[in-house]
């Protein structure tokens, strides 16, 4: 089974806890576990059948907050394979891409699984996910992960192929394509035969080399949209009383995204405007 969503704690949850210095600890509970840390031991007896958001203390008097993984805690905690897509992209692609309930979605790129979990919570138990992954052992990771939050949805929403996606892909009319590869223009063409007319095409790339390429052969394809490019950065900020301040540290830089739309075949893109040097006025 995947993780419950709320409810008193049970044995076999996952949970999250949380000491004062806002150092995070997971957990599997177990009917006689006990977590120990350098601050003295909690058993998970003092956890279950309590409810989330409770305080348990450890046997050095060390209070810690309780409560279930949320998705962007899971990923940025999971066994890695290769890199996470971090959860402030994840979100995004699922927004800018709109990734809907009951969407038909291909991703490439599979990873550890990050983003997966992303969209087979977005298409929900109507909507159904394909993953192709080239790399055997990242393909591992990635379904032990997959498994460990959502249960087993192989059987359900959700396909593992291990093979490249040019020439594996076997999928038609599908909704949503997202490649997170070192080179997506490789794969525009057959994303254009797979996706239906108003299904958006989704890349995530890590360099401006990766960007321009990427934005040239989908710009070049002729059955897609003017691309659109941009990055997410994010910043927490100190609140607490007056002093309000942007925090020292931030999220910066973690990659690029480029989303453009599938058009009806046979229907010529309108050419892009462009605003001649030296004036403001456009074409």
């Amino acid at each position: 089974m995947g993780f419950r969503r709320h409810g008193p704690f049970q044995a076999g949850d996952q949970v999250q806890l949380t000491d004062p210095k806002n150092k995070r600890h997971t957990i599997t509970l177990k009917e006689d576990g006990v977590f120990h840390t350098h601050k003295g031991a909690i058993p998970h007896s003092d956890l279950i059948g309590q409810p989330e958001g409770s305080v348990v203390r450890s046997s050095g008097g060390t209070a810690y907050l309780a409560f279930r993984h949320l998705l962007q805690d899971y990923t940025l905690a999971m066994p890695r394979g290769a890199a996470v897509i971090y959860p402030k992209d994840a979100s995004m692609i699922v927004g800018m891409a709109d990734v809907f309930p009951g969407a038909r979605v291909i991703e490439a790129g599979v990873g550890s699984g990050a983003l997966t979990c992303f969209l087979l919570r977005a298409v929900g138990p109507e909507g159904h996910v394909t993953s192709y992954e080239r790399r055997q052992e990242f393909a591992d990771v990635a379904r032990k992960n997959v498994e460990k939050f959502y249960g087993d949805p192989m059987e359900g929403n959700w396909r593992l192929v291990t093979g490249d996606l040019v020439s594996s892909i076997d999928e038609i009319d599908v909704d949503r394509v997202i490649l997170d590869m070192l080179a997506p223009w490789e794969c525009v063409d057959a994303v254009a035969k797979a996706l239906t007319p108003g299904g958006v095409i989704c890349c995530y790339v890590a360099t401006t080399t990766q960007l321009s390429k990427t934005v040239e052969v989908i710009r070049d394809h002729g059955c897609f949209t003017e691309p659109h490019a941009w990055e997410t950065l994010v910043r927490d900020w100190h609140v607490e009383g007056l002093a309000v301040r942007p925090d020292h540290r931030m999220i910066g830089h973690t990659g690029f995204l480029v989303t453009a739309r599938r058009m009806a075949d046979g229907v010529t893109p309108p050419p892009r405007r462009r605003r001649p040097k030296g004036t403001t006025e456009e074409l």
